[in-house]
């Protein structure tokens, strides 16, 4: 016996064993169980998923020996006969040979006989859609009354051309594609029972390839055994089809995900070896990140159409939600300006190097790779400020060590500092070199705020020895603008900054003698070099410098001293504008008073929910990582580790960017905590940043709504013309603080 081919070996012989066809498979078992059959059925769907299969048992449960059923015996001569495609009374007619008008005619004048052999005549018309327009007329009233002993079993695959006269005389059932998943499912057990051995990744590039039609896949399984000698191999079905093999695809998203440029050109040389069609590349990225999208969202939902459904979901959690929609425009886009590119690969490229370029985060670069527009090393892209070499310098703070020679106010600082003469002759005076061009200064940086310059002072502040008296030696002589041996003020190190703690808890008598040192008449210093500066900067010394000064003037004298050192008399800076004498005491309360922003944790240094709720508006964050933060509780805070409670509703879109991006700013306020975010329910009574914000809101609108109300012009035009105040249209015109 010659070989028979799998697609007609396997051929589903009844209802039952037909595969992925459930919902018109139970219509028809209904029909034919409950006596109820129409006259007149339409099968469409796309080639290969069982069209004529189903027409072919439809017509074995009508004409079956043992009576009409929806399991028909497959044993008796009707049976047998509609097997193997000689039975009398089942007549199959090629629509797409058979179009003239003539042909229908001629068909139709058999319609009145009874059947010759079985219970019905049993018409089989496939490709119905290629018959002729006057055909389709020929047929109309036939197959709208035809006779009781008739059946007309239509099929296409193309049912937009068909008439609607057509479609309405018939009921019509519309066949599914066949997903990769149940092709694969079903060829193992065909190659089961053929004894053929088989890999399973071969088996998913067969139901790829298929597209949805059992019958290619079969053929291609036919052919695959073939072409591997009895077996079905991975890397044979891949030769065999010639086409891209998923996991250069997978490999293109890693290098994606690790944001490495060098390896995702590398990847894109291997895949051109094979000379793959770069557009189908795009595409199959475009569908692998729709794909991701799913598993971050619904990760239940997330189809096997490959066989990677776990690599997928580990690739999900490697990107944010952002990115891949980003990803997938762009891959897009790419494809479609693919025509214009110079040649395949270049557009190929393009397009994942803009992924990169473009992603919210930005693509880090090498620590040591030359800039391309500086020639420089990344590291060396802000040159570190020179410093200024001091004795006894206590503690090496960033802030207090990097200041240039620009800033005018700071230098022309008024100094009221007791330091011993033998300690300023023994001081080196070091010139500061101005920064160079290229780099920004440091108080314009955003890496060093302000509030962690003020931070750093008040520690060093705190942590420095107090004046001795067997040294001579005073904190002031640190602290203060450090004159020359003629008089003349020295290049200072850092900008003097407020000390507010050390201010509050100066006597009024220092006060005294801190005025009467201002009013005093000073020598004018020797003419600088550098040019004037503006009048509106340096007319009268900042109250924060004053309380700096009064803080450090007041520290030697505190303590007594056995021989009283050389003091050096106080120098005035030369003043831009007529100076006045300061008031004593007014600038000192005020900056004890003030809170730093820094000091946003409560008074032990842990970080409460409450202040974490009056703490959030000032982290500064944006986008989704501010309603991250907006749904996140404070659940634990022992000064070292900061615990988050996260709203399981916002979990889809949770990542390790948005957790970086909070710790950063939770930082920058002066939280400086290792960060962890957990998702878990929220318990009752606690309000986050969010519901906060809702609950603000409305209760701003409810006392907008009630002014309006007490307002007697709109009571007047209430009263009088019938108006109504529409409450949802109001705003409120308070500021927005949350």
């Amino acid at each position: 016996m010659s070989y028979q081919v799998l697609a007609r070996k396997w051929r589903p012989r009844n209802f039952h064993e037909l595969i992925g066809q459930e919902h018109v498979s139970r219509a028809l078992v209904n029909a034919l169980d409950q006596g109820r059959l129409h006259h007149a059925y339409l099968f469409t769907g796309t080639r290969g998923v069982g069209k004529t299969t189903l027409a072919r048992i439809l017509a074995k449960c009508l004409n079956c020996e043992e009576g009409v059923s929806s399991r028909p015996c497959g044993v008796c001569g009707t049976c047998r006969e509609i097997d193997e495609g000689r039975f009398v009374d089942l007549i199959e007619v090629d629509a797409a040979s058979r179009t003239k008008v003539e042909d229908t005619r001629e068909l139709l004048d058999n319609v009145q006989y009874a059947p010759t052999q079985g219970r019905y005549k049993v018409y089989l018309i496939d490709e119905v859609h290629m018959l002729s327009t006057h055909s389709f007329n020929a047929l109309l009233k036939t197959l709208e009354e035809p006779p009781p002993h008739v059946k007309f079993l239509l099929a296409t695959t193309d049912p937009q051309k068909l008439p609607v006269t057509i479609l309405s005389r018939c009921l019509q059932f519309t066949l599914k594609n066949m997903p990769p998943v149940r092709v694969v499912e079903h060829l193992t057990d065909i190659l089961g029972r053929e004894e053929v051995s088989f890999e399973e990744d071969a088996l998913w590039l067969l139901g790829k390839a298929a597209d949805g039609s059992m019958r290619d896949a079969m053929s291609l399984t036919d052919q695959a055994i073939a072409f591997g000698h009895g077996q079905v191999r991975r890397e044979d079905v891949a030769a065999m089809l010639g086409t891209l093999d998923h996991r250069h695809v997978l490999a293109l998203l890693e290098c994606l995900a690790d944001l490495n440029a060098a390896s995702l050109l590398a990847e894109v040389a291997t895949l051109a070896e094979q000379g793959p069609d770069y557009g189908g590349v795009l595409d199959d990225m475009a569908s692998v990140f729709h794909r991701l999208a799913i598993a971050q969202m619904v990760p239940s939902a997330l189809d096997n159409g490959h066989g990677d459904r776990d690599a997928l979901l580990a690739l999900a959690s490697r990107f944010t939600g952002e990115d891949v929609q980003l990803y997938y425009q762009i891959a897009l886009q790419g494809r479609a300006d693919m025509a214009s590119a110079p040649d395949a690969r270049t557009a190929l490229e393009m397009t994942l190097l803009r992924m990169l370029a473009f992603r919210p985060q930005g693509v880090p670069r090498p620590a040591q790779t030359p800039l391309p527009m500086t020639g420089q090393p990344e590291g060396a892209a802000q040159a570190p400020a020179p410093q200024v070499s001091a004795p006894q310098a206590p503690v090496q703070q960033a802030p207090v060590q990097q200041a240039p020679v620009q800033e005018a106010p700071v230098q022309q600082a008024p100094a009221a500092s007791v330091a011993p003469a033998a300690a300023q002759s023994a001081a080196p005076v070091t010139e500061v070199q101005p920064p160079m061009a290229d780099e920004p200064p440091p108080w314009a940086t955003e890496d060093v705020p302000h509030d962690a310059r003020d931070a750093g002072f008040r520690d060093l502040t705190q942590d420095e020895p107090q004046t001795s008296a067997a040294t001579g030696s005073a904190p002031a002589a640190e602290s203060a603008p450090a004159m020359s041996a003629t008089g003349a003020q020295a290049p200072q190190p850092s900008e003097p900054v407020a000390a507010p703690a050390l201010a509050a808890a100066a006597p009024s008598s220092a006060m005294s003698r801190l005025s009467a040192a201002f009013g005093s008449a000073q020598p004018e210093p020797e003419p600088k070099p550098e040019p004037e500066p503006e009048p509106a900067e340096a007319s009268v010394p900042e109250p924060a410098e004053t309380a700096a000064l009064t803080s450090a003037e007041l520290s030697a004298p505190a303590q007594p001293e056995p021989a009283a050192p050389v003091v050096s008399e106080p120098v005035m800076p030369k003043p831009v504008e007529a100076a006045e004498p300061m008031p004593a005491a007014a600038p000192a309360p005020v900056q004890a008073s003030a809170p730093a922003p820094s000091d946003a944790p409560s008074g032990d240094g842990r970080l409460n929910h409450a202040e974490w709720l009056e703490l959030f508006p000032a982290l500064g964050l944006g986008g989704i990582t501010r309603n991250i933060g907006a749904h996140c509780l404070v659940e634990h805070d022992d000064g070292t580790h900061l615990k988050l409670r996260l709203d399981p509703a916002q979990s889809a879109m949770m990542a390790d960017v948005h957790r970086e991006r909070i710790h950063k700013a939770l930082a920058g306020q002066g939280v400086v905590r290792e960060l962890e975010i957990n998702v878990g329910p929220l318990p009752e009574g606690l309000e986050t940043p969010h519901s906060r914000r809702i609950r603000l809101l409305g209760e701003r609108q409810l006392r907008a709504v009630e002014a309006l109300r007490a307002d007697p012009h709109i009571q007047s035009l209430e009263q009088q013309l019938g108006a109504r105040l529409i409450e949802e249209s109001v705003n409120s015109f308070e500021p927005d603080n949350f």
